[in-house]
């Protein structure tokens, strides 16, 4: 499956539908290491490995990928320092730092509703 581009269409912007370039980028951003990442990113810039220290659990590969994503997308910078060895920082752009206010009210909301959830879970789950 390739990557849809944008035409500028009603259609791009259709979550509706399943070929939509809004889903594809939906798709890309909604994950747990993407929201960590913007989370953490919006705190300040960061080297790659500060930002794996404070990403706990993801693996090189996950941060990389995301990373690559994240900037492909449009949401986050990467800079490449001209020393020896390389430094590479990143930080949000614009477009990413306004994802962070979203990604801030699900964390929000995940701190409101943590105990309902639980307790839903342990119905559930007996």
């Amino acid at each position: 499956m390739g990557t849809k581009q944008y035409t500028g269409s009603p259609e791009d912007a259709d979550l509706m539908r399943a070929d939509s370039l809004a889903r594809e980028i939906f798709a890309d951003v909604a994950n747990k290491w993407a929201f960590l990442i913007i989370e953490f990113l919006g705190e300040r810039t960061l080297r790659f490995s500060e930002l794996r220290n404070e990403v706990e659990g993801i693996s090189h590969k996950m941060l990389t990928q995301n990373l690559r994503m994240l900037e492909r997308n449009g949401l986050v910078e990467r800079k490449v320092h001209p020393t020896v060895p390389p430094r590479v920082e990143y930080t949000l752009t614009e477009a990413g730092r306004a994802l962070r206010a979203t990604v801030d009210g699900m964390c929000g909301w995940t701190h409101t509703y943590l105990g309902h959830i639980e307790e839903s879970r342990r119905r559930f789950d007996t």
